[in-house]
């Protein structure tokens, strides 16, 4: 059994952070699914930015389509074009969603992060997505921000899979918890079924060991321990809540949980593995989504055992030497939530430049219009 079987086997799904036209067309993603063992995908505002700009020609004829049909404006354009690559992505994953059960096989789509602090614009664009692709095995993706918490709860009341992402502190991931149960339990009172609904949280990894080694002193037995502790302890978090009355009302109208996926799962640091964030945290009913890099490292040398709650008396260490030395987990958590939202947005505003760019090459009169208007 190969190291990607294995892991599976011991109950991680593997996803890919990463979706492109290039990769659909090409049959790239295809082959990931039927021959990679990869069973999901994960995208966002970077990645689009990034898959927008590196392939010059195949976004062109769509481009093109759409602004001859009077569709112009660069946000709604970014949304179309997202829109249809999600759509054949999730359309290659509709066999691994429906063999487990609708429990795997999703693909998600971002909200845009302009709209990352603003609850009521992030549900009306999430129903908006949902409604454009009608797929069952679609996550729209919504940031764990103060505003994004009563986002997702009202967005799964509405029936929408929600992917909760950006987070990273213990504190806000209790508050998600919550917002995913109080989200099934509307479902129940207006009549819906929970069991229509998945979600999974996007706990990010490498990045808290990024910023935090930084703060600490060189030689410190803290350095890229602190990530791997931290979703650790998540974890636990989980598994203690599926054994509250709350939730197991919920399961017994047939609800499914929000499973833990671990993202930023590509090693940042030279000095620590390649595969650390993957082989680190190995159990049952987890996902890890992972850049293609680190999923072709993990298929050639990862190793497989159930590493997710071993040693969580040393995760609790950890932190509690992280507050020794001064530094607040919480702080480092918000300013990344902060930065998280910061850096998307600059490429979501990249992107939109690219696409205006490419409307004005393509349709030099229809900019000269715009620009009258």
């Amino acid at each position: 059994m190969n190291p990607i079987e294995s892991l599976r086997t011991a109950g991680v799904a593997v996803w890919i952070d990463t979706l492109s036209r290039d990769l659909l067309e090409t049959g790239r993603f295809a082959q990931w699914i039927a021959q990679d063992g990869v069973s999901g995908a994960t995208s966002n505002p970077t990645i689009f930015a990034e898959a927008l700009a590196g392939e010059s020609n195949r976004y062109d004829a769509e481009i093109e389509k759409l602004v001859a049909g009077g569709q112009t404006e660069p946000r709604e354009l970014f949304l179309s074009l997202a829109i249809t690559d999600v759509g054949a992505a999730a359309d290659l994953l509709l066999d691994a969603h429906r063999s487990s059960g609708g429990c795997d096989g999703f693909v998600s789509i971002e909200c845009t992060p302009d709209l990352a602090d603003d609850t009521d614009a992030t549900i009306a664009q999430g129903l908006d997505i949902w409604s454009r692709l009608d797929r069952p095995n679609v996550m729209v993706k919504v940031p764990a921000t103060a505003a994004g918490v009563p986002a997702v709860a009202e967005l799964l009341a509405e029936g929408v899979n929600v992917n909760v992402t950006l987070l990273f502190a213990q504190s806000r991931y209790r508050e998600i918890l919550d917002a995913f149960m109080t989200g099934l339990e509307r479902r129940r009172a207006r009549g819906g079924d929970p069991a229509s609904v998945a979600s999974v949280a996007s706990f990010f990894v490498s990045r808290i060991d990024t910023k935090v080694d930084r703060q600490l002193p060189q030689g410190s037995p803290l350095r890229g321990k602190v990530a791997i502790a931290n979703a650790k302890l998540a974890y636990e978090m989980w598994q203690e809540r599926l054994t509250e009355e709350r939730w197991t009302a919920l399961a017994a109208a047939g609800a499914r949980s929000q499973r833990l996926l671990w993202a930023s799962t590509g090693t940042k640091s030279p000095a620590y593995s390649d595969v650390v964030y993957v082989e680190q945290l190995v159990g049952p009913d987890l996902i890890n989504t992972m850049p293609p890099k680190t999923r072709d490292a993990f298929a050639d040398h990862g190793q497989v055992s159930r590493t997710i709650d071993a040693d969580l008396d040393a995760a609790r260490d950890a932190l509690e030497g992280l507050a020794r030395e001064g530094i607040d987990l919480d702080t480092v958590s918000g300013e990344l939530e902060r930065e998280g939202v910061g850096s998307f947005c600059a490429s979501y505003r990249d992107l939109l430049a690219t696409i205006d760019r490419r409307v004005r090459a393509l349709r030099p009169e229809s900019a000269a219009t715009r620009a009258l208007s």
